[in-house]
């Protein structure tokens, strides 16, 4: 499998299993096709020509040209080389035709991938047009009529950098958090700064920044991450709405090293601490980990305050729950999880926090689930989540995939909040 990085409508970087870029050898100088770049230049760009981009059985079909101006052809199942010249026809005996397959479960939709496929003309439009439509200031005001107390806002490290921020982000997520911390200040609401996308990745995820695929966040990327840090707890923490700064979401496991994190999680506080001591700090778990409690003696250390762990919980991802009916599913939460909960909140010190959480059932449950399994599922979440010492904060708020939006689940009665 090869990970695209585009540079335009056609043209592209090609990065394979190692993380090395595929290139010409040589410096370019010769024809054979190899990996072993760190990083792309024009020996390592190609342009992908198609035969046909609509619809039809064809039109997956492509040829490849190299820097050279010359097309790949495969000569073997282990060579390839960059030196087919006549590729006029796309008949079945032209080596230099391949099929491209898009996988469909390893398709990135961050906004990385977003603003680059729209492009400098029209990323920034489209951008402004949802930062200005898909939440607004009446959305505050029915969060807190509907007994909502604060927002956990996630935001990604080219934030530090608006309004001209790397390419090929855009400005105008920083005006955006801004409007979110007077909305929120005008209804009576906090605001928790969540840190999702970190430069290099935590996880292979798309919400989280990824550019590939690929998870690289590491001590090379501290200085960086912690900056980011540093200039949100600069700009907001004189803010009253502010609650807390969440330093990264859902680092991964086994690919982050806890021993850089806890390094990191202590620059991060440092770094909040400069600015002011009211904001809590929070420190996330590390995912994909049934060991949810192996930051907790390192956050409840001396010289920590106002510290929070912070766990996600859900039930639709994981087989076990496939085969369980929805009261089994009720019944693990109201023991699994309560235990796993209580075991990150101590009596004394740190606070614990469920930072993500859904109304969705596992797909083998959710097909046959009634309007009451629903409300019943959820109640029990809310029934062990609210005892979390520093509370919970839901997926999302609003979401065309109903039972992951708060807003939906309100408005039909699924979700009850006491005001």
């Amino acid at each position: 499998m090869i990970q695209l990085w585009r540079i335009n409508e056609s043209t592209f970087n090609f990065r394979v299993f190692n993380k090395k870029f595929v290139g010409l050898e040589n410096q370019g100088e010769g024809s054979n096709m190899v990996a072993v770049s760190n990083a792309p230049n024009n020996t390592e760009t190609f342009q992908i020509i198609r035969k046909n981009a609509g619809k039809g059985k064809n039109r997956n079909l492509i040829k490849i040209k190299a820097s050279n101006g010359l097309f790949v052809q495969a000569q073997s199942e282990t060579l390839v080389t960059a030196d087919y010249e006549d590729s006029a026809g796309w008949e079945d005996d032209n080596p230099s035709v391949f099929k491209m397959k898009i996988l469909s479960t390893a398709t990135l939709r961050g906004e990385y991938q977003l603003t680059n496929g729209l492009g400098p003309e029209r990323a920034p439009q489209v951008m402004q047009d949802h930062w200005n439509s898909f939440i607004t200031e009446e959305d505050f005001k029915f969060m807190s009529k509907n007994g909502l107390n604060a927002v956990r806002i996630p935001v990604g490290w080219w934030i530090a950098y608006d309004p001209n921020p790397p390419k090929p982000f855009v400005g105008g997520s920083l005006a955006a958090l801004d409007n979110a911390f007077k909305w929120a200040q005008n209804n009576g609401m906090k605001v928790i700064i969540d840190l999702h996308a970190i430069q290099g990745s935590q996880n292979d995820k798309d919400h989280s920044g990824t550019r590939d695929g690929f998870i690289e966040w590491d001590d090379s990327y501290l200085p960086e991450t912690v900056a980011v840090i540093d200039f949100l707890a600069a700009r907001y923490a004189k803010n009253p709405s502010l609650a807390a700064i969440q330093l990264m979401n859902e680092p991964w496991s086994p690919y982050i090293n806890p021993e850089t994190l806890k390094k990191y999680y202590k620059e991060g506080y440092d770094a909040v601490r400069k600015y002011t001591r009211n904001a809590y700090v929070l420190m996330s778990v590390r995912m994909n980990t049934r060991n949810t409690t192996e930051f907790l003696s390192f956050a409840g250390s001396k010289g920590f305050d106002r510290v929070v762990i912070g766990v996600h919980y859900y039930y639709i991802f994981y087989d076990m729950f496939k085969n369980m009916t929805v009261q089994q599913t009720i019944d693990y939460i109201h023991n699994h999880s309560a235990e796993d909960l209580a075991s990150v909140t101590p009596s004394n010190g740190t606070l614990s926090y469920v930072g993500e959480w859904t109304g969705e059932l596992h797909p083998a449950l959710a097909k046959n689930a009634t309007k009451q399994d629903y409300q019943r599922f959820v109640q029990a979440q809310i029934d062990v989540y609210g005892k979390a010492t520093f509370g919970w904060a839901f997926w999302t708020y609003k979401t065309p995939k109903h039972h992951w939006s708060l807003k939906w689940m309100i408005k039909n009665n699924i979700i009850k909040l006491k005001a």
